[in-house]
């Protein structure tokens, strides 16, 4: 499954574990070169399995804005050095927050603007060991602007499945989605869970 979930000003950063097909704890690919070798291979992200969830809260204590997106699509390599480098793609415009009349909103040129940028992309450039879980290299591409992301995270492995965990903390005012009222944060928490298979 891949979960990827905005939340407001208090969401942190999380790490993530990596097991090994025995269920047991091992390192991310990008560590030991055995654990690359038994991963050697490309991955695709199983997308029945799949969501991308948004949390947004005002930061006046107002309800938070909870939705998600409908359509998600990824693929991973491990390399024999243990390289690893992916991609998670979402469609923009399936976007639902229960309320159409928001949900419109969100896919006009005020916030998303799906007519001219249908995608939301999230690129893996590298994993790194980090403090018990890894340190993923990335980069968010949203509205057609492409900004480096760094997050620590936990994989996991086992089954045939490789399972990535981990937050991120954006500014959506990086990427030109400044529309604002009644104080809605700029700030929010991107939560990633990821599950790929071997293809």
């Amino acid at each position: 499954m891949v979960v990827v979930v905005v939340d407001g000003d208090d969401g942190a950063a999380r790490g993530v574990e990596d097991r090994g097909g025995d269920g047991g704890p091992v390192a991310s690919a990008a560590v030991h070169p055995d654990l690359a070798v038994r991963h050697l291979a490309e991955w695709v992200l199983d997308a029945s399995r799949s969501e991308v969830r948004l949390k947004s809260r005002s930061v006046w204590g107002l309800a938070p804005v909870k939705g998600v997106f409908r359509q998600v699509t990824g693929n991973g390599t491990v390399s024999a050095a243990g390289d690893v480098t992916g991609a998670i793609t979402v469609a923009a415009r399936s976007v639902d927050t229960k309320n159409k009349k928001r949900d419109e909103h969100l896919r006009s040129a005020d916030f998303f603007d799906v007519a001219n940028n249908p995608d939301i992309t999230f690129t893996v450039g590298g994993i790194r060991p980090d403090n018990g879980g890894v340190r993923v290299a990335s980069s968010l591409t949203v509205r057609g602007r492409t900004r480096p992301v760094s997050f620590g995270a936990k994989v996991s492995s086992a089954d045939g499945e490789v399972t990535l965990d981990g937050q991120v903390q954006v500014n959506r005012a990086d990427f030109g989605l400044t529309w604002n009222r009644m104080g809605t944060s700029m700030h929010n928490t991107i939560t990633v869970h990821a599950v790929f298979t071997r293809q």
